[in-house]
C-alpha cells in the first residue's frame, strides 16, 4: 500500500494522508509504549469498552506500565453508541492530567476516541482490534445526531497499530464487515466519478487509483481471511486503512463512501427511532452494495427519455414524499429536510440543468458504469464466498422497505448519487423493480 503525504498533486491539492505513522504486522502492539513516548505523552487516558479491554485492553496498560506510563482508564459499555451519551460518558472519565488519548477498539471505540481527543486537544493513538471498518485513518466521526448520522470533523489518529495476531481474534462477523466496507468502494468510487461529470465536484484520479489497488488487493485476498490468513488480514486492514486516508487526501468522504452506504445509514437511523434490526456497518454496506449494483445493471440497458424525466419531476410531490419520508425514518428525517430546503436539488431548474448533462454524456456514464463497478451477481458470488448475508432479510429488513430505504438515501447527504441519478431521468419505477425482485 503506498501513501503519499503532503505533495502537490495534478488535482490541485495538496494530499496528506491525515496521520503520521502506521504500524502493522504480528506483535505491532509491543510498539504502543514506543509511540506514546515519541508523541510526548506522559500519562495516557485508556479508552476500551467491556470487549475489547479483555482482547487488547489489558496488555496495553500493561505495556505501558512497563514502560512507567500512568494510565487513566475508561471502558465503555459493550452497548456503547456512537451519540451525544456515548460521548459524555467518555470525555465524563476524562483526566485532565492525561496528555494522549489511546483507543482499543474498532467503529465505535474509535469514534469516541476521536472525539475526546480532538475536545481536550491532545494527540490520538488507536490499537485496532479488528479489521471491520474504513475509520481508523479519517479525519471525521461517524456519529448520530439529533437522530441522524452525520460525519463529523474530528482528530485523526497521529499512530495506527494494527497487531495481524490481534486482528486475526475478531469475531468473524466483524472479518466479514471490513471487506463488506471495501467493496463498498466499487460503488463509492463509481459515483465520485458520476457526480464529476453531472455536478462539476472536485474528482482526483490519483486518490481513485489508489483505492482501486487496495479494493483488488482485498478482493484477491478474500478467501483467506475467515481462515485468519495473516496475508488477508493484513491487506484488508490495510485496504480499510487506504480508505480512510483517501477521505482525508480528497477533504471530503467521496472516495470510500457512496449510495451503498447511505442505506446503512438509513438503516442505523431506523434501529434508533423503531428498534429494527440494526447489523455491523461493513456488511450493510456490502448488501447496500450489492442492491446499488443491480440498480447500475439495469441502466446499461438505458437510453433516457428527456420527456419521462421532466413528466416525473412534475409529478412528484415534495411534501407527501417529506410526509412518507418522516414516518420511515423517524426523528432524523427533519434535518434530512431542512437541509434539502437549502440544497434545493428537487428544483425543476436544476433539475433540467442536471437532465441535460447527463443526456449529453449518458454514454460516459455508462462507460464509468462498467469500468468501476461488477456485475451484481460477480459481488453476490464474492459475498457468498465469505458467508455475508446477500439479502435484505439476511440483516434483518424486509425487501417491501427497499424503494423507499432507496428513496430516502438522496436525502442523508448533498452527495450526488444513484438514488439522485435515478430521481433525475425519472427511472423510479425501474429501480424499484430491481429492488424487489428476488435474486
Amino acid at each position: 500500500m503506498q501513501l503519499f503525504h503532503s505533495e502537490k498533486c495534478a488535482c490541485g491539492k495538496i494530499h496528506d494522508a491525515g496521520f503520521d505513522r502506521m504500524n502493522v504486522g504480528s506483535g505491532a502492539v509491543n510498539t504502543v509504549a514506543r509511540e506514546v513516548i515519541r508523541l510526548g505523552g506522559t500519562r495516557v487516558y485508556l479508552l476500551c469498552d467491556e470487549n475489547t479491554v479483555k482482547v487488547g485492553g489489558e496488555r496495553v496498560a500493561k505495556l505501558l506500565a512497563a514502560a512507567g506510563i500512568p494510565v487513566k482508564s475508561c471502558v465503555l459499555p459493550a452497548s456503547v453508541e456512537p451519540d451525544e451519551a456515548g460521548v459524555l460518558a467518555a470525555k465524563g472519565r476524562f483526566d485532565p492530567a492525561c496528555d494522549l488519548v489511546l483507543a482499543v477498539g474498532s467503529g465505535v471505540v474509535n469514534d469516541i476516541g476521536k472525539c475526546v481527543a480532538f475536545d481536550a486537544g491532545v494527540p490520538y493513538v488507536v490499537v485496532a482490534t479488528a479489521p471491520s471498518m474504513d475509520g481508523y485513518a479519517s479525519n471525521s466521526a461517524a456519529m448520530v445526531v439529533g437522530g441522524l448520522k452525520v460525519s463529523l470533523p474530528r482528530r485523526c489518529a497521529s499512530v495506527l497499530i494494527g497487531d495481524t495476531d490481534l486482528l486475526a481474534s475478531a469475531p468473524d462477523e466483524m472479518l466479514i464487515a471490513g471487506l463488506g466496507d471495501m467493496i463498498a468502494k466499487y460503488v463509492s468510487i463509481a459515483e465520485w466519478r458520476i457526480s464529476h461529470i453531472v455536478t462539476g465536484e472536485y474528482y482526483c484520479e490519483r486518490v481513485a487509483a489508489a483505492v482501486r489497488e487496495a479494493l483488488a488487493t482485498c478482493v484477491k485476498n478474500a478467501k483467506g481471511l475467515l481462515s485468519r490468513d495473516p496475508a488477508a488480514i493484513e491487506a484488508v486492514f490495510e485496504g480499510l486503512v487506504l480508505s480512510g486516508a483517501a477521505m482525508n487526501y480528497a477533504g471530503l468522504s467521496r472516495p470510500a463512501s457512496g449510495m451503498e452506504h447511505y442505506f446503512s445509514h438509513i438503516w442505523d437511523m431506523r434501529g434508533l427511532a423503531f428498534g429494527t434490526p440494526v447489523a455491523l456497518h461493513g456488511i450493510q454496506c456490502a448488501v447496500g452494495t450489492l442492491y446499488a449494483a443491480s440498480v447500475y445493471d439495469a441502466l446499461l440497458k438505458v437510453n433516457p427519455d428527456k420527456d419521462k424525466a421532466l413528466r416525473a419531476v412534475r409529478a412528484f410531490d415534495r411534501d407527501e414524499y417529506f410526509r412518507e419520508l418522516r414516518a420511515f425514518v423517524g426523528p432524523g428525517a427533519d434535518a434530512m429536510i431542512e437541509a434539502e430546503n437549502r440544497d434545493g436539488k428537487y428544483d425543476p431548474a436544476k433539475h433540467e440543468a442536471r437532465l441535460s448533462v447527463i443526456l449529453d454524456r449518458w454514454n460516459e456514464i455508462q462507460t464509468i458504469i462498467r469500468e468501476e463497478i461488477p456485475r451484481a451477481k460477480e459481488i453476490r458470488s464474492l459475498l457468498a464466498s465469505i458467508g455475508a448475508p446477500t439479502t435484505p432479510e439476511g440483516i434483518g429488513q424486509k425487501r417491501s422497505e427497499l424503494p423507499l430505504t432507496f428513496a430516502a438515501t438522496r436525502d442523508v447527504r448533498d452527495k450526488y448519487v444513484l438514488s439522485r441519478l435515478i430521481w433525475d431521468l425519472g427511472l423510479t419505477d425501474l429501480a424499484n423493480a430491481r429492488l424487489l425482485r428476488e435474486n
